[in-house]
Protein backbone atom coordinates (compact mmCIF):
# COMPACT_ATOMS: atom_id res chain seq x y z
CA UNK A 1 0.00 0.00 0.00
CA UNK A 2 1.19 3.51 -0.83
CA UNK A 3 0.16 6.26 1.58
CA UNK A 4 0.43 9.99 0.93
CA UNK A 5 0.47 12.21 4.02
CA UNK A 6 -0.67 15.77 3.31
CA UNK A 7 1.38 18.26 5.35
CA UNK A 8 -0.04 21.70 6.12
CA UNK A 9 1.65 24.64 7.87
CA UNK A 10 1.09 23.72 11.51
CA UNK A 11 0.82 19.94 11.07
CA UNK A 12 2.70 18.21 13.87
CA UNK A 13 1.61 14.56 13.80
CA UNK A 14 2.75 13.72 10.27
CA UNK A 15 5.92 11.97 11.49
CA UNK A 16 3.92 9.92 13.99
CA UNK A 17 1.46 8.66 11.41
CA UNK A 18 4.30 8.02 8.94
CA UNK A 19 5.98 5.86 11.58
CA UNK A 20 2.75 3.94 12.25
CA UNK A 21 2.16 3.27 8.55
CA UNK A 22 5.77 2.23 7.96
CA UNK A 23 5.61 -0.23 10.85
CA UNK A 24 2.49 -1.70 9.25
CA UNK A 25 4.37 -2.24 5.98
CA UNK A 26 3.14 0.70 3.94
CA UNK A 27 5.21 2.86 1.61
CA UNK A 28 4.90 6.47 2.78
CA UNK A 29 5.37 9.73 0.87
CA UNK A 30 4.59 13.28 1.98
CA UNK A 31 2.63 15.85 0.01
CA UNK A 32 2.81 19.61 0.62
CA UNK A 33 -0.48 21.47 1.02
CA UNK A 34 0.16 23.54 -2.14
CA UNK A 35 0.61 20.47 -4.36
CA UNK A 36 -2.21 19.91 -6.81
CA UNK A 37 -1.87 16.16 -7.26
CA UNK A 38 -1.27 13.09 -5.15
CA UNK A 39 1.67 10.86 -6.16
CA UNK A 40 0.89 8.20 -8.75
CA UNK A 41 -0.26 4.96 -7.20
CA UNK A 42 -1.56 6.50 -3.99
CA UNK A 43 -3.93 4.14 -2.19
CA UNK A 44 -4.42 6.13 1.01
CA UNK A 45 -4.39 9.88 1.62
CA UNK A 46 -3.81 10.90 5.25
CA UNK A 47 -4.57 14.23 6.90
CA UNK A 48 -2.57 14.26 10.15
CA UNK A 49 -3.15 16.02 13.43
CA UNK A 50 -1.82 19.41 14.42
CA UNK A 51 -2.96 23.00 14.04
CA UNK A 52 -3.15 23.61 10.30
CA UNK A 53 -2.69 27.29 9.46
CA UNK A 54 -2.69 28.00 13.18
CA UNK A 55 -6.39 27.03 13.44
CA UNK A 56 -7.34 30.54 12.31
CA UNK A 57 -11.01 31.16 11.40
CA UNK A 58 -12.11 27.65 12.49
CA UNK A 59 -10.06 24.50 12.98
CA UNK A 60 -9.42 23.05 9.52
CA UNK A 61 -11.30 25.81 7.68
CA UNK A 62 -8.33 27.13 5.69
CA UNK A 63 -6.80 23.69 5.16
CA UNK A 64 -10.09 22.42 3.79
CA UNK A 65 -9.64 24.84 0.91
CA UNK A 66 -5.98 24.11 0.23
CA UNK A 67 -4.91 23.06 -3.26
CA UNK A 68 -4.03 19.56 -2.12
CA UNK A 69 -7.58 19.00 -0.90
CA UNK A 70 -8.91 19.10 -4.46
CA UNK A 71 -6.67 16.11 -5.15
CA UNK A 72 -7.86 14.40 -1.96
CA UNK A 73 -11.51 14.94 -2.90
CA UNK A 74 -10.87 13.53 -6.38
CA UNK A 75 -9.07 10.56 -4.83
CA UNK A 76 -12.02 9.88 -2.52
CA UNK A 77 -14.50 10.21 -5.40
CA UNK A 78 -12.60 7.45 -7.23
CA UNK A 79 -12.99 5.21 -4.20
CA UNK A 80 -9.53 5.85 -2.77
CA UNK A 81 -9.02 5.63 0.97
CA UNK A 82 -8.76 8.78 3.09
CA UNK A 83 -7.91 8.98 6.80
CA UNK A 84 -8.17 12.17 8.85
CA UNK A 85 -6.97 12.17 12.46
CA UNK A 86 -7.81 14.98 14.94
CA UNK A 87 -7.13 18.16 12.95
CA UNK A 88 -7.44 15.90 9.89
CA UNK A 89 -11.00 15.04 10.95
CA UNK A 90 -11.76 18.73 11.27
CA UNK A 91 -10.35 19.30 7.77
CA UNK A 92 -12.48 16.49 6.34
CA UNK A 93 -15.62 18.11 7.76
CA UNK A 94 -14.61 21.57 6.54
CA UNK A 95 -13.80 20.23 3.06
CA UNK A 96 -17.19 18.55 2.66
CA UNK A 97 -15.85 15.00 2.67
CA UNK A 98 -17.61 14.23 5.95
CA UNK A 99 -20.74 15.76 7.54
CA UNK A 100 -20.96 17.66 10.79
CA UNK A 101 -18.57 19.93 12.67
CA UNK A 102 -16.08 19.68 15.54
CA UNK A 103 -16.85 22.33 18.15
CA UNK A 104 -15.14 23.48 21.35
CA UNK A 105 -14.99 20.79 24.01
CA UNK A 106 -17.98 21.01 26.30
CA UNK A 107 -15.81 22.09 29.23
CA UNK A 108 -14.03 24.71 27.07
CA UNK A 109 -10.68 23.16 27.92
CA UNK A 110 -7.97 21.41 25.93
CA UNK A 111 -7.90 17.74 26.90
CA UNK A 112 -4.96 15.35 26.62
CA UNK A 113 -5.24 11.86 28.10
CA UNK A 114 -5.48 8.16 27.39
CA UNK A 115 -8.85 7.28 25.92
CA UNK A 116 -10.82 4.08 25.51
CA UNK A 117 -12.74 3.62 22.28
CA UNK A 118 -15.38 1.08 21.33
CA UNK A 119 -15.03 -0.27 17.80
CA UNK A 120 -18.48 -0.08 16.23
CA UNK A 121 -17.81 -2.26 13.19
CA UNK A 122 -14.93 -4.48 12.07
CA UNK A 123 -15.85 -4.99 8.42
CA UNK A 124 -14.35 -1.84 6.90
CA UNK A 125 -10.90 -1.47 5.35
CA UNK A 126 -9.86 0.51 8.44
CA UNK A 127 -10.89 -1.99 11.12
CA UNK A 128 -10.48 -5.63 9.97
CA UNK A 129 -7.77 -6.20 12.61
CA UNK A 130 -10.32 -5.46 15.35
CA UNK A 131 -13.54 -7.10 16.51
CA UNK A 132 -16.93 -5.42 16.66
CA UNK A 133 -17.44 -4.11 20.17
CA UNK A 134 -13.75 -4.36 21.04
CA UNK A 135 -12.46 -1.68 23.41
CA UNK A 136 -9.10 -0.21 22.43
CA UNK A 137 -6.78 2.08 24.37
CA UNK A 138 -5.47 5.12 22.48
CA UNK A 139 -5.25 8.81 23.41
CA UNK A 140 -6.79 12.21 22.68
CA UNK A 141 -5.32 15.70 22.51
CA UNK A 142 -7.66 18.44 21.32
CA UNK A 143 -9.56 21.55 22.23
CA UNK A 144 -12.25 21.29 19.55
CA UNK A 145 -13.32 17.66 19.41
CA UNK A 146 -17.00 17.97 20.29
CA UNK A 147 -18.72 16.31 17.31
CA UNK A 148 -22.04 17.89 16.35
CA UNK A 149 -24.47 17.51 13.46
CA UNK A 150 -28.16 18.18 12.90
CA UNK A 151 -30.64 15.47 13.98
CA UNK A 152 -31.21 14.25 10.42
CA UNK A 153 -27.47 13.76 9.85
CA UNK A 154 -27.05 11.95 13.16
CA UNK A 155 -29.97 9.66 12.34
CA UNK A 156 -28.46 8.93 8.92
CA UNK A 157 -25.02 8.18 10.37
CA UNK A 158 -26.52 5.86 12.96
CA UNK A 159 -28.94 4.20 10.56
CA UNK A 160 -26.30 3.57 7.91
CA UNK A 161 -23.76 2.21 10.39
CA UNK A 162 -21.32 5.01 9.71
CA UNK A 163 -20.16 5.58 13.29
CA UNK A 164 -16.65 4.11 13.42
CA UNK A 165 -15.70 4.55 17.08
CA UNK A 166 -17.34 5.80 20.26
CA UNK A 167 -15.82 7.13 23.47
CA UNK A 168 -16.32 4.44 26.12
CA UNK A 169 -14.99 3.16 29.41
CA UNK A 170 -12.92 -0.01 29.79
CA UNK A 171 -16.10 -2.10 29.85
CA UNK A 172 -17.30 -0.60 26.58
CA UNK A 173 -20.01 1.44 28.27
CA UNK A 174 -20.87 4.90 26.95
CA UNK A 175 -20.56 7.14 29.97
CA UNK A 176 -20.41 10.89 30.47
CA UNK A 177 -16.95 10.65 31.98
CA UNK A 178 -15.66 8.71 28.97
CA UNK A 179 -17.07 11.33 26.60
CA UNK A 180 -15.17 14.32 27.95
CA UNK A 181 -15.49 16.55 24.90
CA UNK A 182 -19.29 16.19 24.82
CA UNK A 183 -19.69 14.66 21.35
CA UNK A 184 -23.22 13.69 20.36
CA UNK A 185 -23.87 9.97 20.87
CA UNK A 186 -20.27 9.64 22.12
CA UNK A 187 -19.10 9.74 18.50
CA UNK A 188 -15.31 9.60 18.16
CA UNK A 189 -15.12 8.85 14.44
CA UNK A 190 -17.33 8.53 11.36
CA UNK A 191 -17.23 7.11 7.83
CA UNK A 192 -18.29 8.54 4.50
CA UNK A 193 -21.22 7.01 2.63
CA UNK A 194 -18.95 4.61 0.72
CA UNK A 195 -16.94 3.79 3.88
CA UNK A 196 -13.70 4.83 2.17
CA UNK A 197 -13.20 8.03 4.19
CA UNK A 198 -12.66 7.89 7.96
CA UNK A 199 -12.37 10.86 10.27
CA UNK A 200 -11.56 10.38 13.96
CA UNK A 201 -10.49 12.65 16.80
CA UNK A 202 -8.38 10.20 18.88
CA UNK A 203 -4.78 9.40 17.91
CA UNK A 204 -4.19 5.71 17.10
CA UNK A 205 -0.76 6.59 15.65
CA UNK A 206 0.59 7.35 19.12
CA UNK A 207 -0.05 3.83 20.40
CA UNK A 208 1.66 1.51 17.94
CA UNK A 209 4.72 0.52 19.99
CA UNK A 210 4.78 -0.89 23.50
CA UNK A 211 7.79 1.20 24.40
CA UNK A 212 5.70 4.38 24.22
CA UNK A 213 2.59 3.20 26.04
CA UNK A 214 0.58 0.71 24.03
CA UNK A 215 -0.12 -0.99 20.73
CA UNK A 216 -3.90 -0.83 20.36
CA UNK A 217 -3.67 1.78 17.61
CA UNK A 218 -1.62 -0.54 15.43
CA UNK A 219 -4.68 -2.47 14.28
CA UNK A 220 -5.99 0.45 12.26
CA UNK A 221 -2.79 0.79 10.26
CA UNK A 222 -2.39 -2.96 9.85
CA UNK A 223 -5.97 -3.12 8.55
CA UNK A 224 -5.16 -0.49 5.94
CA UNK A 225 -1.88 -2.09 4.92
CA UNK A 226 -3.55 -5.46 4.53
Amino acid sequence: MRAAIVVFPGSNRDADVARALTLAGAEVVKVWHADTELPAGTDLAVLPGGFSYGDYLRCGAIAGRAAAMDAVRAHAARGGLVLGICNGFQILCESGLLPGVLMRNINRRFICHRQMLRVERADTRFTTAYKKGQVIDVCVAHGEGNYFADPETIARLEGDGRVAFRYANAAGELTEDANRNGSLNSIAGIYSEKLNVLGMMPHPENFVEGLIGGVDGRGLFESLAA
